[in-house]
């Protein structure tokens, strides 16, 4: 039994063939416009580069690209300024605007649709919506970098405890910490570049599934919106099948985000756990942090939590694609109607977590002064501190050892033998005095007391990649080239 209120099948792009009209209950089921309107930009763009080919190919005629293109300017504006009336009943963003179109245009906006399909017209709008989120969120990526340099800059001599299962490791730059996360971002940003080229490539003109018998030029419609690789020449899916059904640059992309929210995540922890009274290695500015309803003193990181939590969101939207692309058989199916909301949710979720994180962590501008407001306060004494427990020099007294000629093991042994000693008295390895390190081993001198001492640890790594302050700093001065310059 239909409703009262069903479709007139009048209005249905496909309503010819069938003696009733869609239950009202199966139009909210399989409509897709209150979610997939967002893609209506990337719906005129495509569309009006599909006229134009169609009028250069003959297939209509001039005046019917100029009605078209008036059409869709009027259309434009409409959107933009909120007056579009969007229809439930006319299922998605694509029949929106084409019934529209033909309101404002007649004739000329039902000929827009020669030689396409819904499938392949579908499949154009996400990859031009996805590939404008991948420059913006390479921008916003860009910018937390930067933050996180010049952070870095300002700490490249200050010391902390560098950990290996959360347990006192070896003395580390705080800045050599930061730049860390710069090499996983920066490789976010390249994985995202890689995926935008795959992107980057026309399926329109592979209409339903299986081609058209109108003579396109897909090449053309390609160049038109900027589908075209390093060298200026056109991307276009070669096969009509695989162009509607598949949706791997959609994984590719949500597995790229994902692995961008994970790095985030591993930030997030850091921050939350150096922020706790336990370390009290930095404080968050106010700003992003809030109080507790019942504990006065309180003062919690829940950007961090809520980014580290969000991580999950994104790993979830990844699982969910890759289920639904599994087994479906080809061409298109209407199962992919599921991939636009996890993978909108997806760029919403991570433009959003990399902007307040670029302001969280690189302060940001007080519109009212001028001035620039940090995001992160970092408590250097108590680093030093913390890095002083632990016996975070013991490899490096190893290093001497083996530098006055004994093997490293026995050198780790030797080593080992000193640390015991020196958690029996309740003092650090540089506490011991010259004749207590001898006992250990009569190589031992003077000089080894500047093994010992934190900055000389952190001195002697001045090797490519190392903690050396000098190393550091070089390593900034390069992030800074590159973001630059890319």
């Amino acid at each position: 039994m239909t409703s009262s209120n069903s479709l007139d099948r009048k209005s249905q792009a496909w309503s010819a063939l069938f003696s009733e009209p869609m239950s009202e209950l199966v139009q909210r089921y399989t409509a897709s416009v209150f979610f997939d309107q967002r893609l209506w930009r990337a719906d005129i763009q495509g569309s009006l580069a599909h006229a134009d080919m169609l009028a250069a190919q003959a297939i209509i005629s001039a005046q019917d690209l100029a009605d078209i293109q008036r059409g869709m300017a009027q259309i434009t504006q409409d959107i933009e300024a909120g007056r579009f009336e969007w229809k439930l009943e006319l299922e998605d963003v694509h029949l929106n605007i084409e019934a529209r179109l033909t309101q404002l245009v007649g004739d000329a906006g039902k000929r827009l649709h020669t030689g396409r399909s819904r499938n392949d017209q579908v499949a154009t709008d996400v990859r031009l919506w996805l590939r404008h989120e991948i420059d913006a969120i390479s921008e916003l990526l860009r910018s937390l970098q930067f933050a996180l340099v010049e952070v870095a800059a300002q700490h490249t001599d200050t010391i902390m405890p560098g950990f290996t299962h959360l347990q006192v490791a070896q003395p580390v730059s705080f800045g050599h910490h930061l730049l860390a996360y710069v090499e996983m971002f920066a490789r976010d940003q390249e994985r995202l570049q890689e995926v935008r080229a795959r992107t980057n490539r026309l399926p329109l003109g592979s209409a339903a599934l299986a081609g058209t018998t109108y003579a396109l030029d897909r090449e053309r419609v390609a160049r038109t919106l900027g589908m075209v690789d390093a060298h200026g020449a056109a991307q276009v899916c070669q096969n009509s099948l695989d162009a509607v059904s598949d949706r791997d640059f959609a994984i590719e992309f949500t597995s790229a985000a994902t692995l961008c929210m994970l790095h985030i995540s591993r930030l997030s922890e850091e921050l939350i756990i150096w922020m706790s009274q336990n370390f009290g290695f930095i404080q968050i500015a106010d700003r992003f942090t809030t109080g507790s309803s019942i504990m006065p003193q309180k003062k919690n990181p829940d950007v961090p939590e809520l980014a580290r939590g969000k991580t999950g969101r994104v790993v979830g939207h990844l699982m969910g694609l890759i289920t639904l692309m599994k087994a479906q058989p080809l061409a298109y199916n209407k199962d992919n109607q599921e991939d636009k909301e996890p993978l909108f949710d997806t760029v919403d979720t991570l433009k959003d977590t990399l902007r307040i994180f670029a302001e969280m962590i690189g302060g940001q501008v007080n519109p009212a002064t001028g001035a620039k407001e940090g995001g992160l306060t970092v408590n250097k004494s108590r680093m030093q501190e913390a890095a002083s427990k632990g016996y975070a020099t013991a490899t490096d007294l190893a290093d001497y050892l083996v530098k006055k000629g004994l093997p490293f093991r026995d050198a780790h042994e030797t080593v080992a033998h000193a640390v015991k000693t020196a958690q029996g008295l309740g003092v650090d390895l540089s506490a011991l005095t010259l004749a207590q390190l001898q006992a250990f081993h009569p190589a031992i001198e003077q000089d080894v007391f500047e093994v010992l001492s934190l900055q000389g640890s952190l001195n002697a790594r001045n090797t490519l990649g190392g903690t050396a302050p000098a190393q550091v700093k070089a390593q900034i001065a390069r992030h800074q080239r590159r973001l630059h310059t890319d």
